[in-house]
């Protein structure tokens, strides 16, 4: 018992001594400070990249213009190479041009709809009776042959319009980032695989579906994916691929409206729909790309070894993708800004990065590191490899940092204790050694490379804006983008400062594609 007591006691005074010893330059926090909070430039970032540049669903001119712009506004501030860089062959761009839909019987009432990403048009205005299909297994399709000629399908939602009496937008309360910095639960994993084996099942029968009414000479589809008040989340109705099989228009809707065409069939009345859609599919340059730029390394051993920071810079296609992820992106740009306003002369390479084609996989930033780092299905890595220290990225919403994922990495807890310190009277006091998914920094944790997506306030994000015709330039919280850019150029700074690298986890097994 003495002796495990001894051994816990001076593993804990190690731990102690190693925290320590990690520098933290208190007066670049300070000048990172002043420049962040009192002369930012975030919310004009923001401007350019949502208002101006519209929507960035991946390969549409929106995203080429965001492209662009930021590429140019980050040589005017001072960076160098910055560069639009192929990650690899995407696919058809695509984007809309009109849309509209509208009840016309029992009586006439507007609708709130967008058209799915990748779908055809109607080719002109389009009117057409709607008809209810109720199908739970793919034998129920037989009750429809030969009734569905012009009509315009809809099938029953999954879920209701139920009143919340919680807030829309909330920040992490004290308690629940006591519960992220504890360590995570085992996972259910019997649950998981029951969850994936159903979802599976469902799009194989909306597949058969949607094949079934094509070939019925249908007209049209209308469908929802949720929200609520005005809100209606989003997402692609038909492949991006080059060969993709046609598909009928589809539009989704919020619950109100969709709600409304369904009570209404269900009770037996007759509805009548006029909808026009107008789409165009971009097929000059199937290529995808990312957008590259440098604040290079002076010192004679470190220049080569490179620091990354970034976000995904395209976008969902019903509003101007604010939270997600113009805010991120806007932030990393600010922290760029920053550390180049204060004329810094990092030790390490400092690259920015903003990746193209993450909503449909992560994947710029998937190509990037196979292209620069190695392979993650055979782990035969590349020579840049050795020479990354680690990548930041930030992509869930607009909410303030509140502190940092380690990715299972306990290696770099005393490192970021020390980082965060001087953040703490701005929130930012969270260590937690769980992982979030479904960011960018998954392509480097894929090699073994230290990547960390920061801890964020959630905001309105599931509620209101993430993938919907809501996510705008007023859900931004200016306030909470400054906090972030200047923890972030922070951060960065000492990284690129550090005498060495970040340490690493050991290297995972290859994980061969299926």
């Amino acid at each position: 018992m003495k002796k495990t007591l001894l051994t816990t006691l001076l593993v804990q005074c190690a731990f102690v001594a190693f925290a320590q010893q990690e520098p933290v330059d208190l007066d670049m926090v300070h000048r990172i400070k002043q420049e962040g909070l009192k002369n930012s430039k975030v919310m004009e970032t923001a401007f350019y990249l949502t208002d101006v540049s519209g929507s960035r669903l991946s390969g549409s001119t929106g995203l080429q213009r965001a492209n662009e712009w930021s590429k140019s506004k980050l040589t005017e501030w001072g960076l160098k190479n910055a560069t639009l860089e192929e990650w690899g062959t995407f696919g058809r761009g695509w984007e809309f041009q009109k849309s509209y839909v509208a009840m016309t019987a029992p009586y006439y009432q507007h609708l709130i709809a967008t058209p799915k990403a990748w779908m055809p048009g109607t080719n002109g205005e389009l009117k057409g009776e709607a008809i209810l299909l109720k199908v739970e297994k793919e034998e129920d399709l037989a009750q429809y042959k030969g009734k569905l000629k012009g009509k315009i399908i809809l099938t029953p939602p999954t879920r209701e319009a139920i009143t919340s009496f919680e807030p829309d937008a909330k920040r992490h309360t004290e308690e629940d980032l006591k519960k992220l910095a504890a360590n995570p639960d085992a996972e259910n994993s019997q649950r998981n695989n029951r969850n994936m084996t159903d979802w599976r099942a469902m799009m194989q029968l909306r597949t058969k579906v949607n094949e079934f009414v094509m070939a019925e000479g249908a007209a049209a589809i209308l469908s929802t994916r949720g929200g609520t008040h005005g809100t209606h989340f989003t997402t692609n109705g038909a492949p991006y691929a080059a060969d993709a099989k046609p598909v009928l228009p589809e539009m989704e809707m919020g619950l109100e409206d969709y709600g409304r065409l369904v009570r209404l069939l269900e009770a037996g009345k007759k509805v009548e729909l006029e909808m026009e859609t107008k789409t165009k599919f971009l097929t000059d340059d199937l290529k995808g790309y990312n957008v590259i730029a440098e604040i290079p390394g002076t010192d004679k051993k470190l220049k080569d070894e490179v620091v990354m920071l970034g976000g995904h810079i395209d976008s969902w296609h019903a509003s101007t993708g604010a939270t997600d992820n113009a805010a991120g992106v806007a932030v990393m740009m600010e922290a760029v800004r920053i550390l180049k306003a204060l004329n810094i002369q990092p030790k390490r390479t400092i690259r920015i990065a903003l990746w193209g084609g993450e909503e449909q996989g992560l994947h710029g930033s998937r190509g990037y590191a196979k292209q620069h780092f190695g392979d993650p299905a055979t782990m035969a890595l590349k020579k840049e490899h050795e020479k990354l220290s680690a990548y930041y990225n930030l992509d869930n919403g607009t909410g303030k940092i509140r502190g940092i994922y380690l990715q299972g990495n306990d290696m770099v807890r005393p490192i970021f204790e020390e980082w965060f310190k001087p953040f703490h009277d701005l929130d930012a006091n969270t260590i937690t050694i769980r992982n979030t998914g479904g960011t960018d920094h998954l392509a480097f944790d894929a090699l073994g490379l230290p990547g960390f997506q920061f801890i964020q306030d959630e905001i309105e994000y599931d509620t209101r804006t993430h993938h919907t015709n809501q996510d705008n330039y007023e859900r931004l919280q200016a306030e909470d983008l400054k906090q972030a850019s200047v923890i972030v150029a922070s951060i960065v700074y000492h990284t690129a400062m550090r005498d060495k690298k970040m340490p690493r986890k050991p290297l995972p097994k290859p994980r061969p594609t299926t």
